[in-house]
């Protein structure tokens, strides 16, 4: 199914049988992707009174508990209710679903004990683009990471004057492929957050930050179509799906 799109006065044609999926999916297993603290998510039949909602178990329905933090265990849209006192569901924050996105891969730099993601390599990865939509994959990027386990790993982040760049540039959605934009221990400075909502200023009510993406390496660098979806949570995060759709004129 071919559709042809336009925005900013120019037209996008797309196949919408071709989604390139980039959500890591929530298993109820040690193996789920994981970060600060918490164990794995479980999916369990409802017991009642010596039943048990489960076909296998003799019910007639498979009728499930699930049980997981969406911050903690798989990708995930977040607002900036997320770090503000006043509360703000992503569900009522993000509005529309269809985004210009560009893919960038950067392979953050050394910074004393830590690997970061500079300002200075976000500009050179977008040059003059201006996008709605950027979606960061990092280097090393294997498979590992659809079952990492990140607790007390001190893994990559972006450098608060990098999502000031973002910020600057008009970026509403940011993604990326690791559990936060901050450091995972910075006393809840929580700078890039911070930075990229503006909470000092105008806040961006708007905006969301996609955590725990995997993009596969088979999928360029590059201009997309993103489809961000997330579960209609009343919450400061969602669960969410975000599909990347290839252009076919470029």
């Amino acid at each position: 199914m071919i559709a042809t799109i336009e925005t900013n006065s120019k037209k996008y044609k797309i196949d919408f049988s071709k989604p390139l999926d980039i959500s890591i999916p929530l298993i109820a297993s040690k193996n789920n992707v994981n970060a600060w603290y918490l164990a794995e998510p479980t999916i369990k039949p409802v017991q009642d009174e010596g039943w048990t909602a489960s076909v296998k178990e003799g019910a007639s329905i498979n009728f499930n508990n699930i049980s997981f933090n969406p911050h903690a265990h798989g990708t995930h849209t977040e607002c900036v209710g997320h770090i503000v006192e006043k509360v703000h569901s992503v569900n009522k924050s993000l509005k529309k679903f269809f985004f210009l996105a560009e893919v960038i891969t950067v392979a953050p730099e050394k910074l004393g004990d830590d690997f970061v993601i500079s300002k200075k390599q976000i500009q050179f990865a977008l040059g003059n683009k201006k996008r709605k939509a950027v979606v960061i994959r990092t280097l090393p990027n294997t498979s590992e990471k659809l079952s990492a386990q990140y607790s007390h790993s001190n893994p990559p982040y972006l450098l608060e004057d990098a999502a000031i760049y973002l910020r600057e540039k008009g970026v509403e959605h940011l993604l990326i492929d690791l559990p936060s934009v901050d450091k995972e221990k910075d006393e809840g400075k929580l700078l890039a957050h911070n930075a990229f909502w503006n909470t000092k200023g105008k806040v961006r009510l708007g905006a969301t930050i996609t955590e725990f993406i995997f993009v596969p390496n088979n999928v360029n660098d590059g201009t997309y179509f993103l489809n961000l979806q997330i579960a209609p949570f009343e919450n400061d995060a969602s669960p969410s799906k975000p599909i990347l759709y290839a252009l076919l004129n470029e």
